[in-house]
């Protein structure tokens, strides 16, 4: 493995593992602090309503000026974010305080990270490049979780200064380690070049990429906002229960994008691991309504998890592949479609959720299936094949 690669994946390993830390605790220390728990919802929205915003400027700067230095700074901020959370001892200002600047600075992290990896790696191996990405990021997320409970003994502010620390250790780890991943001569050219709207890349076939990001995260994200709420209500599970839910489906999701993407996906297979795992996730969709205890929620929605494990590298292995923007540019405005995914997700599976129990896990069934007339779309528009890459015709 290239050590560039290595780097960057530790880097994306600490963050979402600090980010994780947190989950057990937030939303204690808002009801803790006297407030009200929609409170907890509105910092989420806010978090990611940021990063949607920003995610592109952050992209568009590392055009300019490098990868390296965008990301020290990203680090750097989110250190600085875990740590006034830390301190807020219940102010709600500095909480949401807090949660912008997070959001903010998101997008300067996991967007130029992903661009970072698509300059260092040649279009043939990016979907499995992007299949460790994935895998760094989901067991951030596995195992942050676990870690914040365990240190929330010592007060729900440890995870917070845990986070801060990890962040700040990755901004030293890194900016001795990283070397610049784009060329100067590009650097240069892209400072020269008019500025370009945030938009820009939103052109051509890559729309309906775009758009199925956003899809994808909608999906997850208000799965993740209701299953809990639906798993209590089929077999009274307890917290240690969904505890036990996620990490099995997180290990099973990383395995396959560790795995099998990274070994097994080629440049050309990218369409048809996508029709795979959309099957696969509407068909995990439908499977956890028939859930009965804890293992058979944990095998059913390792299913999902397979499913989605595929789609996220090949989907943005194909938006690298096929942008006509510049990469920093092109993974901002994937990232800023991610967080408004996570932004509606919730919002829109909690209404669904509170007129029928049932109706998320349908509605995400069916949004699934309907990707893939997006994806269609893409390929019929002259996006790139399961025969080959192509260019996208004019």
């Amino acid at each position: 493995m290239d050590k560039r690669m290595g780097v960057i994946m530790v880097m994306l390993l600490t963050i979402f593992l600090g980010f994780g830390i947190i989950i057990p605790v937030l939303p204690e220390m808002i009801v803790g602090s006297g407030e009200e728990r929609f409170h907890l919802y509105v910092m989420l929205a806010v978090y990611s309503a940021a990063s949607f915003l920003l995610s592109p400027v952050w992209g568009a700067l590392s055009d300019r000026i490098g990868r390296k230095p965008v990301l020290m700074v990203g680090v750097l901020g989110f250190s600085v974010s875990f740590l006034m959370f830390g301190l807020s001892d219940g102010q709600l200002t500095l909480m949401y305080a807090s949660r912008v600047l997070g959001g903010v600075f998101s997008g300067a992290t996991t967007a130029c990270a992903v661009a970072y990896v698509a300059d260092i790696t040649p279009e043939e191996r990016r979907t499995r490049a992007m299949g460790l990405v994935g895998m760094s990021i989901g067991l951030g997320f596995i195992f942050g979780p676990g870690i914040g409970g365990l240190l929330s003994v010592f007060g729900n502010e440890a995870p917070f200064f845990a986070a801060a620390a990890l962040a700040l250790l990755n901004f030293f780890f890194a900016f001795g380690t990283l070397q610049e991943s784009l060329p100067a001569e590009r650097r240069r050219a892209a400072a020269a070049a008019p500025k370009q709207s945030r938009w820009t890349a939103f052109q051509g076939p890559i729309v309906y990429l775009f758009l199925m990001m956003f899809v994808l995260t909608f999906a997850l994200a208000g799965l993740e906002s209701t299953l809990q709420y639906y798993q209590i209500e089929r077999y009274a599970a307890t917290p240690q229960d969904i505890g036990i839910l996620f990490l099995v489906s997180g290990i099973v999701g990383a395995l396959v994008q560790g795995g099998f993407v990274r070994r097994y996906a080629k440049n050309g297979t990218e369409p048809l691991l996508i029709r795979v795992g959309l099957t696969l996730q509407a068909l995990g969709f439908v499977l956890l309504l028939f859930s009965k205890d804890v293992w058979t929620a944990s095998a059913f929605m390792s299913v999902f998890a397979i499913g989605n494990s595929l789609l996220r590298p090949c989907v943005t292995s194909l938006i690298t592949q096929s942008t006509r923007a510049g990469q920093g540019v092109t993974n901002g405005l994937s990232s800023s479609m991610d967080s408004l995914g996570r932004i509606a997700g919730p919002l829109i599976a909690g209404g669904l959720f509170e007129l029928d129990m049932s109706l998320p896990f349908f509605v995400g069934a069916g949004v699934s299936l309907a990707a893939m007339l997006l994806l269609g779309k893409y390929l019929s528009l002259g996006g790139r094949s399961s025969a080959g890459p192509a260019d996208a015709a004019g």
